[in-house]
């Protein structure tokens, strides 16, 4: 089945369209300087993104989730301020960093002006494991405009079970092969491609600073390997 057939574009959202790690690692170093506090944001940064993704990775297969990704970012930083010393952190200061951070992060740049040329000729939806509300609020920041939002928030299955993609294809009234998801990690990709997505990998190098991305190398098994959105959309017949 060839590309020409694809009729809608669903991508991931935190990481692939939104810069988490510059967001959080200043939000956390802008408070320890209120503080005088100075520590290794880098890798604080990148452990509440990594402590929240392990909590929401195939939340809801054996019961109902009893969260979501803002509840997860929460416990996430609760426990790296036990670990690391970051009790002078006041409560304000913890929702401003896991809530209003997260809710404000920025796209990276070569998303916004590619969005409404791919919307020209194909159904482009924001498929997350992300809350709903991060994705309207981070939208507006950014002058996002989708299609449609899926939120596993609201489907019960997180991802990368495959109740999570069959549900967006059915929500779509589309073949599993009439979709595209697009993702910068090989893990949502690679479920996305068992349950018959075509893929495409945008590469993201900086999406976890200066440790550099944990996908360094695209499945070759992916029908879409570009460095940019507009390569991406060049790809798939789409003039930027």
């Amino acid at each position: 089945m060839s590309l020409a057939n694809v009729k809608a574009l669903t991508f991931d959202t935190g990481g692939t369209i939104l810069d988490w790690h510059s967001g959080i690692k200043g939000a956390l170093a802008e408070t320890g300087a209120r503080h005088g506090i100075e520590k290794d944001w880098v890798h604080i940064a990148n452990e509440f993104r990594r402590r929240s993704l392990g909590k929401m990775i195939n939340l809801g297969e054996r019961e109902p989730p009893a969260y979501n990704i803002d509840d997860a970012h929460r416990m996430a930083l609760e426990s790296l301020v036990e670990e690391h010393g970051l009790d002078a952190f006041i409560e304000d200061e913890r929702r401003a960093i896991c809530y209003d951070t997260v809710h404000n992060l920025q796209c990276w740049p070569d998303f916004p002006a590619t969005l409404p040329k791919l919307r020209e000729k194909f159904l482009c939806a924001s498929f997350t494991i992300l809350s709903f509300r991060i994705i309207m609020d981070t939208a507006r920041r950014n002058g996002l405009d989708w299609d449609a939002v899926f939120s596993c928030e609201a489907i019960g299955k997180y991802k990368i079970l495959p109740e999570a993609y069959n549900a967006v294809a059915r929500f779509l009234q589309l073949q599993p092969g009439e979709i595209c998801m697009v993702a910068c990690h090989n893990f949502d990709l690679d479920a996305a491609k068992g349950c018959g997505f075509r893929t495409a990998f945008v590469k993201r190098p900086d999406e976890w600073g200066p440790e550099g991305p944990p996908d360094r190398d695209p499945n070759p098994i992916h029908d879409i390997v570009t460095d940019s959105f507009p390569d991406m959309a060049r790809q798939l017949g789409v003039a930027v």
